[in-house]
């Protein structure tokens, strides 16, 4: 199994059906690779669930599991955050997910990763 750590730019594109994260997900639902979504980057992108249709099916399909940013994963995004010197605490939720699944990250900002863990398995989109 391949995991693939999502980011909010690759959910962005997915929901105005970008062929190559079409693809992404389409190979994933095919092989039952699981997908993995932080609980922030749902926050960053979720707007209004009555237009965004394709994105609540994704995030509700038997292969995408959204991350809760428990007490732990908080305290190591946000201990990522002081060593790297970045802010992003979402970004480092979703390197803090690929480590902990063994996954690639699915991005639009490979640049804020490799920031953040330039060993990360990373696929820009």
């Amino acid at each position: 199994m391949s995991t693939a750590i999502l980011d909010a730019g690759a959910l962005i594109a997915f929901e105005r059906n970008d062929r190559f994260v079409v693809a992404i997900v389409a190979r994933a639902l095919k092989h039952h690779d699981p997908l993995v979504v932080p609980a922030g980057v749902v926050a960053q992108t979720w707007r209004d669930g009555r237009r965004q249709t394709r994105l609540a099916r994704l995030l509700g399909s038997q292969i995408c599991t959204v991350l809760a940013l428990d007490d732990h994963a908080a305290r190591a995004a946000g201990q990522l955050c002081g060593t790297t010197g970045i802010s992003d605490i979402v970004d480092a939720s979703v390197v803090i997910a690929a480590r902990s699944h063994h996954g690639r990250v699915i991005t639009s900002d490979p640049d804020d990763i490799r920031r953040l863990d330039n060993d990360l398995a990373i696929v820009s989109v």
